[in-house]
């Protein structure tokens, strides 16, 4: 399957896909330095939720799909050099709106778990 959103994101900041089918996203996000929040190598959280949000847009994966809410959860630290396995799947649509599961693991060890709510548009959302 082909992405058909955020075509303009950064992998190395969001992560790459490595699977891609109806319903289902899986993306990898190797951590590097310019994600460093201290001197002892904690990557900053932000880094981890953009993965998700952009794993959560894959996983619905229309042109239009934007963000409304979510509910995450940050399990453990992640440091610079780990690779970061973000799996999202749908858990409900109604209509124009979806909820998509993601969740994150280090070496098969949940780091993060989110429910990201989503709104599929008819044209760009700046166009509105």
């Amino acid at each position: 399957m082909e992405l058909n959103t955020h075509l303009k994101i950064d992998s190395n900041l969001n992560g790459k896909i490595i699977e891609l089918k109806k319903d289902y996203a899986k993306i990898k996000l190797q951590t590097i330095e310019i994600m460093k929040a201290d001197d002892q190598g904690l990557v900053h959280g932000g880094f981890i939720f953009c993965a998700a949000d952009f794993t959560a847009m894959a996983c619905i994966n229309d042109p239009y799909v934007v963000l409304a809410k979510s509910n995450t959860k940050f399990i453990a630290p992640v440091k610079v050099g780990d690779i970061v396995i973000l799996e999202a799947n749908i858990k409900e649509t109604n209509g124009f709106k979806s909820i998509v599961d993601v969740i994150a693991t280090v070496n098969n060890k949940d780091i993060f778990k989110g429910e990201f709510f989503t709104a599929t548009l008819d044209k760009h959302v700046l166009e509105l």
